[in-house]
């Protein structure tokens, strides 16, 4: 199936009628559940884009816990349940309740609100209070945990060996803190977790001893469960591929399986799955129950026919929303920055170097739209990304003089720095050519001349010992233009910066 993208709110809203039309023209008794990726911050499908006017951006899980309020979380996912409510989404595939112990983690990152097992659950239950209370399903993600990997499920089978009294601690308790708060959803993840399934082969998503024993029996968790996507390929590359994979996470006492992109593999887990139910695998009993469980979800959250059809879009009512959720999330963005260590430099009136990375492909989750074209060391052929471009603009609005120099592992380090240099990373603890990079221009630069580094994404690169010789470093949590947009107000002594890194400083 090819994947469309749908240009605006008012298209959204037009879409979403005419999926809701079909399945009550098709005899469906109740609404339609229209699920989407909006975490906020980096993964936030229904965001707008330079390209695209669609919902409001607001800051990702890292980002909005540095601010240290999980009122600014709680406000924010209410605000952008409402503009998704608006326009008919009513399911939201968040919050993430996973705890980032491994800071090599590849998927999960800033998507996560920390390494703090108890932080994490305070903010994850803001953030499913706040979709709730404005008519949208949360859920949480992603059951049992997918935080303590270096391995993203997109691509292998994450493999995490704890013991069960560690899962506990950690990977648990947000979790558990979420059901007891009455999530309407969870999401299982693609990760084998030897200690709960069992075995060494098997992921969570797939596995009854996961989600019927524990999630279901244990923790009593009695809302909807939903699998991650299935032709990831933590499951795709499994014997019996995506339709397997399918009957297996039905088997397991999941209620929603999801595939997301490819029309082959929902015709072939549907085929599969009948075949099952036919073959005696799959039981009749517990399908109801599923379906009990799905239909209580659509009557809280989807409503009934008339709730769904035949609202025109408001588009004035939009427009007032979207304008009060902008001052909503520049405040919270205000308040997410971090300085992490040094002094904020006064720069002179003297030209201000802005350096920013190649872009890499480093997570699955967010980087890889579709037709996106990739040299052969994996760099954007478009060699400024529009984030950082958008960031040099930022820093020209306070500049009269600025250079935008894009640097990759063999940018010529011989030339004239200015006399003010803010140099970009993005997740330079696992790209370390980066602080290579780094560490020749602060040779080059001329003695006085101020260097700001800009942590984009992850702040580890900030507690690394390599960085040390730098005025300041600063962290965004996350490379939206509007993180970014607040990065240079502290950056340039405009706003004081407030936040807290949410993870734990370990010099490198």
């Amino acid at each position: 199936m090819r994947i469309m993208i749908v240009p605006g709110v008012k298209q959204v809203h037009a879409l979403v009628q005419s999926l809701q039309q079909c399945a009550r023209d098709a005899g469906h008794r109740h609404p339609l559940m229209i699920g989407i990726d909006q975490e906020n911050g980096l993964v936030s499908a229904f965001s707008s884009t330079a390209k695209y006017q669609a919902g409001t951006q607001f800051p990702g899980a890292m980002a909005i816990a540095a601010t240290g309020d999980p009122e600014y979380a709680r406000n924010c996912s209410a605000a952008s349940a409402r503009e998704m409510k608006a326009v008919g989404i009513n399911w939201s595939y968040s919050p993430v309740g996973d705890v980032n112990s491994d800071p090599q983690n590849p998927v999960i990152g800033v998507r996560s609100f920390g390494d703090d097992p108890k932080e994490v659950a305070r903010f994850a239950k803001a953030v499913s209070d706040g979709f709730t209370q404005g008519g949208v399903a949360p859920s949480a993600k992603h059951f049992p945990g997918h935080g303590d990997t270096n391995v993203d499920s997109h691509l292998g089978l994450p493999v995490i060996n704890k013991s069960r009294a560690k899962l506990d601690q950690t990977e648990l308790r947000p979790f558990k803190e979420l059901i007891d708060a009455g999530v309407a959803s969870i999401m299982t993840g693609h990760m084998v977790i030897q200690a709960l399934t069992g075995d060494s082969v098997t992921p969570a998503s797939l596995s009854r001893a996961v989600t019927t024993t524990l999630l279901r029996e244990e923790l009593q968790f009695e809302g909807v469960v939903v699998t991650d996507c299935l032709e990831m390929n933590a499951v795709k590359e499994r014997q019996g591929g995506v339709p397997r994979g399918a009957v297996e996470a039905l088997a397991a006492g999941t209620d929603v399986v999801m595939v997301c992109h490819t029309m082959a593999f929902h015709k072939g887990s549907m085929e599969a799955t009948y075949e099952a139910v036919q073959k005696g695998e799959l039981h009749m009993d517990e399908l109801r129950k599923s379906g009990e469980r799905i239909t209580a979800l659509k009557r809280k959250f989807a409503g009934t026919w008339d709730d769904v059809l035949g609202n025109p879009f408001d588009e004035k009512a939009m427009n007032a929303l979207q304008a009060t959720n902008k001052k909503l999330s520049e405040e919270a963005y205000a308040k997410s920055t971090a300085l992490i260590s040094g002094s904020l430099p006064v720069f002179s009136s003297g030209k201000i170097v802005v350096m920013t990375p190649v872009v890499e492909s480093l997570n699955a989750a967010v980087d890889d739209v579709e037709g996106v074209q990739r040299t052969e060391k994996g760099h954007v052929r478009n060699t400024a990304a529009p984030y950082y471009i958008s960031f040099a603009e930022s820093v020209g609005r306070r500049a009269a003089d600025v250079e935008h120099l894009v640097y990759a592992a063999d940018f010529d380090c011989r030339r004239d720095f200015g006399e003010g240099l803010i140099f970009v990373t993005r997740n330079a603890d696992r790209s370390a050519w980066q602080l290579d990079v780094l560490e020749r221009v602060a040779t080059q630069a001329l003695s006085g001349v101020p260097i700001v580094v800009l942590a984009s994404c992850a702040p580890y690169e900030l507690f690394s010992r390599r960085v040390l010789g730098v005025q300041a470093c600063v962290a965004s949590f996350e490379y939206t233009s509007e993180a970014l947009e607040a990065a240079a107000s502290v950056i340039f002594n405009e706003v004081a910066p407030v936040g807290e890194s949410p993870v734990s400083i370990r010099r490198q």
